[in-house]
């Protein structure tokens, strides 16, 4: 980045009050690595905010972030607040005092719980790190102290998130960088190398949903331990490490804090020629593409397919979109010897003449996701330019000219990272292979009770289970169509729900005879006084009009009878992205009771209420177990 000619372009958009000022500062904020230049940007932040400058669009709503521990958390502070506002997630910050993140956390009376905040950075000190014995000590001794130390630290975190209910942040400890022991260093425990790897692993092995780990060792490894550390800065004014490592910090802070509002992309969209392998297989034939170990290239190639593979295993759904024809293009997939990839390990594959942008198109209207949730992966940048224009929701990767650098783009896009990996994830690709094959019953049949009735639908509806926490969290904070209120839970809230009595939680699994569609539905209920409010219903896309909305309904209509309640309360929040649900409860026969522009109130008396038949069989209700136990015993 030319920094000196960025600067004085931002600087006359600024005098000029020109709501351009901060899409090119959000440019410039991307391409800065220097800490001096990010900190000149955050100052022309500011006097943007003085001079009243508009950013187009919407506002984005503030989060509440509080940053504490064992450091100075200036000038950190002012680099996390600088990225979190160019990316859209503006904060609100609150600042803990050097070192006293303990107290901080333990006194419930402190600045911290009056705050509220919904997110808290906490940045553990490294000088409590160190192993307080001797080298020759047993390793067991030194493993015991080493899981200790990691679980004090959980511990304080898991404390803040129970007592406010806010994501954490939770940082783990920079190695050191000196040949401080030597080679010995790795034959014990107790050396600061080894205790420090062995609380990092104990950080990520034991923590909990709700608390996310910034790496600190990866990030300082990444750029090298020496650049990253910077002992004069911790002497001076107690640095957690080197400007750049700090700018490195603020980065990963404001990539987690975006995660927590915006799911991982779903789909990944590839080109055939010169992207999966080298050369042009019409012209040059199933021999003559490059594939597999005879060459460097094709080595290459087969390395990208191998790691395509590994994001399939993780939950990402593989496509393909090409300008070929089709017996040709899917040829390597099914004769090819050194191919990874093969015709089952994707959803959906286009390979014809017309423009890559309407291909996509048509997948995400047949895969029902929205086209923010694909990523487009092409060598020819006239292709890549043509999908950014139109259709400009595809997140667009245009690959270079050397093959051996496919897995590293993919790797440090950023766009597939998980939160967390359940099965169900890695049983995706199969769902949705599952209902191309029902779609294509239901345009064979011209009688939908007949359909649904050849489908053999069953279905399980079970209350919350500490097993299933991880996943219906997961699905809380990604799901964005079918939900009516889009309200995000953590794991630790769905937890608390769980124990809650006046609260009812349950999911909803369905399976038929082409395959298990898996955990499709978790609505929540909020039991005031003689009302049941739905506080929280969402469900997958991929069971629309198979009846599962119905079988809520009724599900919730037999919950409230048990609990005595009189009404039944639903609620539509409107965003941008649920539209599709707006008329539900007047579907599902609620009455509308309040209608205003953010927001929409329904009812529907539970003594009238008769419940819908639908084709699906269930075979579990939620909460009767529970209840049986209960009765069971009571007898004793």
């Amino acid at each position: 980045m030319n920094s000196r000619a960025f600067l004085e372009e931002l600087k006359a958009l600024l005098l000029s009050r020109d709501g351009m000022f901060w899409a090119r500062l959000a440019i410039a904020t991307g391409q800065t690595t220097e800490f001096n230049q990010l900190f000149q940007l955050c100052s022309l932040r500011k006097k943007a905010h003085l001079y009243k400058v508009v950013s187009p669009g919407q506002p984005a709503s503030t989060l509440r972030l509080a940053i504490l521990g064992g450091y100075s958390v200036y000038p950190l502070h002012e680099l996390v607040e600088h990225l979190c506002e160019v990316q859209r997630t503006p904060v609100e910050l609150w600042l803990g005092d050097y070192d006293n993140y303990v107290s901080e956390i333990m006194d419930e009376s402190s600045e911290l719980y009056a705050f509220k905040p919904q997110i808290v950075l906490l940045l553990p000190a490294e000088s409590r790190c160190k192993y307080s014995g001797r080298l020759t000590d047993p390793v067991a001794t030194q493993q015991a102290e080493g899981t200790k130390t990691a679980e004090s630290v959980l511990e304080l975190a898991c404390r803040v998130n129970e007592k406010t209910g806010a994501g954490v942040i939770l940082t783990n400890f920079m190695l050191p960088a000196r040949h401080d022991l030597g080679a010995y260093r790795n034959r014990t425990l107790g050396s600061d190398w080894m205790f420090r790897k062995w609380v990092n692993m104990e950080l990520g092995l034991k923590a909990p949903s709700s608390i996310r780990i910034c790496d600190v060792e990866f990030l300082a490894s990444r750029m090298g331990n020496i650049q990253a550390s910077d002992p004069r800065g911790w002497f001076e004014t107690k640095q957690l490490g080197s400007p750049t490592m700090l700018v490195e910090l603020a980065r990963e802070v404001a990539h987690l804090i975006a995660s927590l509002k915006r799911p991982p992309k779903k789909v990944l969209v590839l080109d055939l020629d010169n992207t999966l392998w080298g050369g042009v297989v019409a012209d040059d034939g199933l021999e003559g593409i490059e594939l597999g170990d005879t060459s460097a290239r094709g080595e290459a190639f087969k390395a990208f397919q191998k790691y395509i593979v590994s994001l399939k295993q993780r939950g990402v759904l593989l496509a393909v979109c090409s300008k070929n024809d089709f017996n040709k293009a899917a040829e390597p997939f099914e004769k090819h010897p050194e191919m990874i990839l093969r015709m089952s390990d994707i959803v959906n594959f286009k390979a014809n003449w017309e423009p890559k942008s309407e291909n996509i198109r048509r997948m995400a209207t047949e895969l029902n996701l929205g086209l923010d949730s694909f990523v487009f992966v092409d060598d020819n940048p006239a292709e890549i330019d043509i999908v950014r224009q139109f259709a400009p929701g595809v997140t667009t990767i245009l690959l270079g000219p050397d093959p051996s650098e496919y897995v590293t783009q993919l790797q440090d896009c950023r766009l597939f990272e998980p939160g967390s990996i359940t099965a169900e994830d890695v049983e995706r690709t199969n769902q949705y292979r599952a209902e191309v094959e029902r779609k294509a019953l239901e345009s064979s049949m011209t009688d939908m009770d007949s359909y649904l009735e050849s489908l053999v639908m069953e279905g399980q509806i079970s209350e919350f289970t500490t097993v299933d926490a991880p996943r219906l969290s997961q699905l809380i904070n990604k799901s964005n169509q079918f939900n009516l209120t889009t309200r995000r839970r953590s794991e630790a809230d769905v937890l608390a729900i769980m124990n809650d009595p006046e609260f009812v939680g349950f999911s909803v699994r369905l399976k038929d005879r082409f395959g298990d569609h898996g955990l499709i539905s978790i609505v929540i209920g909020h039991v005031q006084g003689f009302n049941l409010e739905i506080d929280t219903w969402l469900m997958s896309c991929r069971v629309l009009k198979r009846q599962v909305e119905e079988l809520v309904v009724n599900e919730f209509m037999r919950l409230a009878q048990i609990r005595g309640c009189t009404k039944v309360l639903g609620l539509y929040l409107p965003t941008p992205k649920n539209e599709m649900v707006r008329d539900l409860y007047t579907k599902m026969g609620f009455t509308l009771t309040v209608d205003q522009p953010d927001r929409r109130e329904f009812e529907r008396d539970v003594a009238d209420f008769r419940a819908t038949p639908t084709k699906i069989r269930i075979t579990q209700k939620s909460y009767e177990q529970r209840r049986s136990n209960d009765q069971v015993a009571n007898r004793f």
